[in-house]
């Protein structure tokens, strides 16, 4: 039997009516797209969806487009499990407890739920902490997202469902940045982009070519602000887990439970926010009759998350600058005669 080790044998049994129509993609090429709240929910949603559903049965099948983006999208598969079971570890075994026990076990039971929802958004929502500044003062967008268009195999002769949609980041690669779709469409704004982040690091304008100049800068940026973004937020998340904690969540949750429909959504949106800011308050004092540790450990943990932040934003926008500003400077001066002996 003669099998091609590099191109996987087409199938050549039975295919479905549904399975030999071509489907319409979203993209039809690589496409960059606008980094906003929309955008980001949409692309999250989406691969949510296919982390639990399309991805896993792919791979148990033995799919030949079964590839290491959507082994990477499973990921998220486990965080949630695990989080669901760290949450019914203290909350299901309540209901064997006497009833004041199941009281004090339900409060830190539904505290610590909270915590594990916090964690994950304070973890995420915190690089916007370093990436919006880095991008007001470098015009770089290190989160800046993108549909691929994947070319896969056929699954039978004549199969014209092989492209898929991925979504990933210009800047995911520090080595091969996708700088290709940055480039405008015509000869008159095809640096554009280039201009625009010369000028926001003092390259100047009107550069014969920008892009040359400010690629080694992005690379720069990228690494710095990912660093940074890597230090913050799990300081950012350690805080959300500290905020989880503090007493007045109880009175959130006991509020939480009442009305029905609307009125208990509204409810619960308003006691959130009146004992978000008490918890804060709390945590950053020690709640009432606090012990030293409790003092200061809550102004320590803030203003490390805090402190991380900020020297990550600047070093990552000084440090793009001062090598603009070194690099633009003359290191000879070519009146000077130069003797090599």
């Amino acid at each position: 039997m003669n099998i091609n080790p590099v191109m996987p044998q087409i199938q050549q049994g039975f295919t479905s009516k549904k399975e030999q129509e071509p489907k319409k993609l979203k993209y039809a090429k690589d496409t960059l797209l606008e980094n906003n709240l929309k955008t980001r929910a949409t692309i999250q949603a989406g691969k949510l969806t296919k982390a639990f559903t399309t991805y896993p049965a792919k791979g148990l099948k033995g799919d030949r487009n079964a590839n290491f983006y959507e082994f990477l999208t499973m990921g998220t598969v486990p965080y949630l499990m695990g989080s669901a079971a760290l949450m019914a570890v203290f909350n299901l075994a309540n209901k064997h407890f006497t009833p004041f026990a199941n009281s004090k076990a339900g409060q830190i039971g539904k505290k610590m739920a909270l915590g594990v929802a916090m964690y994950g958004v304070a973890k995420e929502a915190s690089k916007s902490l370093v990436n919006v500044p880095v991008k007001a003062m470098t015009g770089v967008d290190t989160e800046m997202p993108y549909a691929k268009v994947v070319e896969g195999f056929p699954k039978f002769e004549g199969d014209k469902n092989t492209k898929s949609i991925e979504y990933h980041k210009v800047f995911e690669s520090v080595e091969f940045p996708r700088y290709d779709l940055l480039y405008g469409k015509t000869n008159e704004d095809r640096n554009a982009y280039y201009d625009k982040v010369a000028k926001k690091l003092g390259l100047g304008e009107n550069l014969a070519s920008s892009d040359k100049e400010v690629k080694p800068r992005i690379k720069d940026i990228i690494v710095r602000s990912n660093t940074a973004k890597s230090i913050s937020s799990y300081l950012w998340a350690a805080t959300g887990v500290g905020l989880a904690v503090q007493k007045p969540w109880d009175n959130f949750f006991v509020s939480a439970t009442k009305g029905k429909g609307v009125q208990k959504v509204a409810n619960m949106a308003r006691s959130f926010g009146n004992n978000f800011v008490k918890a804060a308050k709390d945590l950053w004092t020690g709640g009432a009759n606090p012990t030293k540790v409790q003092k200061y450990a809550g102004k320590a943990l803030i203003g490390a998350a805090v402190a991380a932040t900020v020297i990550g934003v600047a070093n990552t926008v000084i440090s793009a600058r001062k090598s603009a500003n070194l690099e633009d400077k003359n290191v000879f001066d070519s009146n000077r005669k130069v003797v090599v002996d």
